[in-house]
């Protein structure tokens, strides 16, 4: 495809775009991070044209003329040799525009939507989301359903789960342990248990492992637990017998940005293959969680030039490869170079559910900023209730809001309760159950105020 195809005209200018990688970054909405590496609109007006000419490509463009080259990038060659002509037989005369229209209407239903995902690569869904309002990209993500499972079911309808962070800036066990007796007692955890360990070794991952392997034993809670650390790690704990649950990895959208996090698809494969060896699923095997953040590859000087949030989709990519039960965009915590404000937060996480459940992942969301960022809880409580509209599989909870240890603001066990409150949503079902049978919920699912007697001598025990 020849320059002059990339180009629109507004009023009396003509804008013309060099190729098709230049013609996405000038038609992301406006963000730091595009700014700071160069490829941004340089006006509204040119943005504007940009997304016009985005409109009118082909969908078929973007498998004729990859973003990141094919030689030279295994993400590339994952997306191209991984695609699925017959699923993307029935858009394949859709332009971009046009797309975005069949998304919106009646006959893109979660099946037909389901059906789609494998034909759809990940620049297409970065490039329809361009040019697509907040409000379109609630009402597609809300049409795709994405389950998974492992020790219970999640991502079904009317369902919201959330992770249960219980960090610690010393990795003290009865700092974890009384941050997870508050999550539990809140009705949090249903995605996962999931430790980012302050001190990020084999032995002391394994003894984290063990430590919430025996909390899940013990109170027999229908849930997963996992510590994200390296996969490397991972590997060599089970390796060494233990209890792993979920295999977690940060991955991102190109090779040279995976290679600066020390992976790459072969290491990934092996890590899947590990976990799936001790079959500790009861009822699914989804065993890999992923986290991903726009602004990665470009951080790592690993983006080809392309911009972030196109860069961000393909990292979707990655993580559908190997069927994971959990994918979640840690959205604001790269930082205001990337994403400045809470303007441009909200957009962005909503744009990476958009894309990762258009794709058919399991999608959640860190709903979250850093201290120095021109954002605030009231930011976050904005996201929060528009990734519940639009069907988020999961979000965070974290003692207070406040990670202590990774240092940024997240949501709380209250913002789960919250959200959950005022959309009607629900865990997931076995944990519900769990819920009200341990007595934390009533049998209409409200949150009891007095600790259940089960939990009782785990207080004392702190």
């Amino acid at each position: 495809m020849t320059t002059h195809q990339y180009r629109h005209t507004v009023g009396p200018t003509t804008y013309c775009f060099a190729d098709l990688k230049d013609l996405l970054a000038k038609a992301s909405p406006a963000r730091s991070g595009d700014q700071l590496a160069g490829l941004a609109a340089r006006s509204a007006e040119q943005r504007v044209a940009a997304q016009m000419a985005l409109a009118e490509l082909p969908l078929r463009a973007f498998l004729e003329h990859p973003v990141v080259p094919y030689e030279s990038d295994e993400v590339t060659r994952l997306i191209v040799d991984g695609h699925d002509a017959a699923a993307f037989a029935p858009i394949a005369h859709l332009t971009v525009g046009d797309f975005r229209n069949w998304l919106l209407g009646e006959a893109a239903d979660s099946a037909a939507l389901a059906r789609a995902a494998p034909g759809i690569t990940p620049e297409m869904a970065a490039a329809v989301s361009k040019i697509m309002r907040i409000q379109d990209l609630v009402l597609v993500a809300r049409k795709c359903r994405v389950v998974t499972s492992f020790r219970n079911t999640l991502g079904l309808e009317n369902r919201m789960s959330t992770r249960l962070q219980p960090n610690h800036p010393t990795d003290d066990a009865s700092g974890i342990a009384a941050s997870i007796l508050d999550g539990l007692l809140y009705g949090s955890g249903d995605a996962v248990i999931g430790i980012n360990p302050a001190t990020d070794n084999v032995a002391q991952v394994t003894r984290l492992v063990h430590m919430l392997d025996a909390i899940i034993d013990q109170y027999a809670i229908p849930t997963q637990s996992c510590v994200l650390t390296h996969v490397t790690n991972t590997i060599e704990a089970i390796n060494r017998g233990a209890p792993v649950d979920l295999v977690f990895q940060s991955v991102a959208g190109t090779e040279a940005a995976n290679k600066a996090f020390g992976i790459d698809l072969r290491l990934l494969a092996e890590a899947r293959s590990a976990a799936l060896s001790l079959g500790r699923g009861t009822v699914g095997q989804d065993v890999m969680y992923f986290e991903t953040g726009q602004g990665s590859a470009l951080s790592a000087s690993a983006h080809h030039g392309v911009d972030q949030q196109t860069c961000e989709a393909r990292a979707y990519a990655v993580a559908r490869a190997f069927k994971p039960l959990l994918v979640n965009s840690v959205v604001g915590f790269i930082g205001p170079e990337y994403l400045y404000d809470g303007k441009q937060i909200i957009r962005a996480g909503l744009e990476d559910h958009f894309c990762a459940k258009l794709l058919g992942l399991p999608m959640g969301c860190d709903v979250c900023y850093t201290n120095h960022a021109e954002a605030d809880q009231d930011d976050m409580d904005v996201l929060l209730t528009m990734l519940g509209a639009a069907g988020c599989n999961f979000v965070m909870g974290v003692p207070g809001s406040d990670d202590i240890m990774l240092n940024y603001q997240s949501t709380s066990f209250h913002d789960a309760l919250y959200v959950r409150q005022v959309l009607g949503l629900r865990p997931a079902p076995q944990f519900e159950a769990w819920l009200q049978q341990a007595g934390i919920f009533s049998a209409i699912s409200q949150l009891q105020s007095a600790m259940p007697a089960a939990f009782q001598p785990a207080l004392l025990r702190l």
